[in-house]
């Protein structure tokens, strides 16, 4: 019979593993809940500038009139739906990854914008929001003069 050393740190790195494993097979990823039905996600940028947010959404194969959007005070809302293809009596599906569906993602904004002056545009699969804040949410500038002189 040999003797073998006892190393505690292989034994950590067995339970390390255990543990990862226990995470991955317990918890649903973000990314498989849009394959389980739900609504399915929607990619998005989102960048400030003083006087507007700019907003990018990937939308490839969706046509314009497919989308709606819609801006109440400081959320957002984007929806999309596509169909899918109609299968033929003769074709035999080897892989399909190309979801279809409805898409909707609605986010909050840091402040109000003005939905009347907002732009849209949609150019080979990217939207292009360019929304203006509300003039009651931009920074206002207040001049500083000489104090009034008091009389005594």
């Amino acid at each position: 019979m040999a003797i073998e050393r006892w190393d505690p740190f292989r034994e950590m790195v067995s339970l390390r593993d255990a543990f990862n494993t226990l995470l991955q097979e317990s918890f649903v990823r973000p990314d498989s809940l849009a394959s389980g039905g739900s609504a399915l996600v929607l990619p998005l940028d989102i960048s400030e500038t003083p006087e507007a947010f700019v907003v990018r959404a990937s939308l490839p194969g969706i046509k314009p009139e497919d989308v709606q959007v819609t801006i109440h005070g400081d959320t957002l809302t984007i929806q999309a739906e596509t169909q899918t293809e109609q299968e033929q009596e003769q074709e035999t599906w080897h892989l399909r990854e190309r979801r279809h569906g409805t898409f909707r993602r609605t986010v909050t904004l840091s402040v109000p914008v003005d939905a009347d002056r907002a732009k849209a545009e949609h150019d080979h699969g990217v939207l292009r929001l360019t929304l203006p804040k509300a003039e009651s949410a931009r920074p206002k500038q207040i001049k500083v003069g000489p104090a009034a002189s008091q009389s005594s």
